[in-house]
């Protein structure tokens, strides 16, 4: 009898010892968001951007180079990684889409997103600057003192941002270092700016400061923690201090590649880039009818560029910390761009289109042990960060996501039973990319309503070929009705 007890004991304590040992060696989560970046990194094959740190993280890991978001715009691209899900409805195309989901939504509701997922099995979560589309997490008007209410309440035990002397996320969303902002000033600023000023002179380098800080303060806790940090930068207006400016001599920045619009593309398809051209000093407007000038465009790539460079040191000072704090081994560490940008591209400054330069972009996977560096060439969506995620930390979920795990991506394994397809929603359009193509059906009276790109031979988008191969968009529209979703109804709808 005696001896059976003991044993019992035994292997109750041998349980609790593995258990214990399990829950203590959860991995972390550090999650960069960037704000309008584009694969403009030298990782993705452009040998004249300067981004060592970022270069640094994906030499450890995964380079998904096919990665799309859902939609090109802020607000609605991370309310469907948060969630997990392809738009259904035309609220979830706004940057209020966030709210508009959780409008009425139970407190106790389970989970709001995958980042209340992780609170709910354990994780202490913090999120640092723009996560979702508030840019400090509360919502508010742009000229409105900052509220006390969060736009995602139930997924973070901690929600972070420093101000600065700009005083409100808003304001310094848009700040210039002098402590001005777009919005105050109506719009009479330039897009862009060069300062002789410190990396905290600008709102991303409080962000950097702040995760820092917190990272250390989460080295302390037993507890594993899922930490989210959103930067603003390269998004509008291009600031940045001027030694990241001059990385890069001007005259050799590369023009985009085609700047017309594309053949047989209706003008309703593209845009005349209205908030570019809300930087009421900016020495031109771009427009569909007439491209900028090539110096002004150089000009603008300049800028864009400077903030690519200037965001790739800050997160470089997170990642630092990280390792300093031997937190490195035991974190997940993911760097993504909310969607991408045309720089010319097409006539167009912004985002906002379904064209691959508005939703083509970075997303880099490091997990110790697991990833070894290379470039996955698979085509990937923003929803399959979700399930990729609460898969890999054992984060249980009852909640079904549109997305699939990448795990076997990760580990460079042969899926040969991955689908390479990926969905996107904009300007009453459904968008379809798969390894050769993209297809995108219009619900609109403009036409033409179909287009087909064919990235083999046309890699830049310079022409519609959906009226030359009716036969290619008849085989390709079976696969592109799986992501219609009904948010259109019908033509017109």
């Amino acid at each position: 009898m005696i001896k059976r007890g003991i044993l019992f004991f035994l292997g109750i304590w041998s349980t609790f010892l593995v258990t214990a040992q399990s829950s203590s060696n959860k991995w972390n989560v550090l999650f960069i968001a960037v704000d309008d970046l584009r694969p403009e990194l030298g990782c993705y094959g452009n040998k004249y951007v300067y981004s060592p740190n970022i270069d640094a993280l994906a030499s450890g890991g995964v380079v998904f180079m096919n990665h799309y978001v859902t939609v090109p715009t802020c607000g609605a691209s991370r309310a469907s990684i948060l969630t997990g899900k392809l738009p259904r409805t035309v609220q979830d195309l706004s940057n209020e889409a966030m709210e508009h989901k959780l409008k009425g939504v139970p407190s106790d509701f389970n989970p709001e997103t995958f980042v209340h997922a992780f609170r709910l099995n354990g994780y202490y979560t913090v999120g640092i600057g723009k996560i979702s589309h508030a840019p400090d997490g509360y919502i508010y008007k742009y000229q409105e003192p900052k509220s006390n209410r969060l736009e995602l309440p139930q997924s973070w035990d901690e929600m972070l941002f420093n101000a600065g002397k700009w005083g409100t996320g808003w304001n310094a969303f848009f700040g210039y270092t002098d402590g001005t902002n777009r919005n105050a000033l109506n719009g009479e600023v330039k897009p862009y700016e060069a300062a002789h000023v410190s990396d905290d002179a600008y709102p991303d380098g409080l962000t950097a400061a702040l995760a820092v800080q917190k990272l250390q303060e989460l080295a302390s806790r037993n507890q594993p923690f899922f930490l989210a940090v959103g930067f603003f930068k390269p998004h509008l207006p291009f600031n940045a201090p001027k030694k990241y400016w001059d990385l890069y001599e001007e005259e050799q920045i590369p023009l985009a590649p085609f700047s017309d619009i594309p053949e047989g593309v209706n003008e309703a398809s593209l845009h005349n880039s209205a908030e570019f051209n809300g930087y009421k000093k900016g020495e031109e407007k771009a427009s569909l009818r007439q491209a900028v000038s090539d110096a002004y465009a150089r000009k603008l790539r300049h800028a864009y560029l400077a903030g690519v460079s200037y965001v790739d040191a800050q997160i470089g000072k997170v990642l630092d910390a990280l390792k300093k704090l031997h937190l490195e081994e035991n974190t997940i560490v993911i760097v993504w761009g909310d969607h991408g940008w045309h720089l010319g591209d097409q006539r167009v400054w912004g985002k906002h289109t379904l064209s691959e330069w508005s939703l083509r972009s970075p997303l880099i996977i490091k997990v110790p042990s697991v990833t070894k560096a290379y470039s996955c060439k698979k085509i990937v969506s923003s929803v399959d960060i979700y399930p990729t995620l609460t898969e890999l930390c054992d984060v249980k979920v009852k909640h079904q996501s549109d997305g699939r795990s990448l795990i076997p991506l990760l580990k460079n394994l042969k899926d040969k039973n991955w689908e390479n397809v990926a969905y996107s929603y904009f300007r009453r359009g459904i968008s379809m990319r798969t390894e050769r193509y993209r297809l995108t059906k219009y619900f609109r009276t403009e036409t033409p309503a179909v287009e087909l790109f064919d990235y083999d031979s046309d890699p830049f988008e310079r022409k519609n070929m959906a009226a030359e191969h009716p036969e290619i968009v008849e085989r390709l529209t079976k696969l592109w009705e799986k992501g219609n979703t009904g948010i259109w109804k019908a033509k017109g709808g």
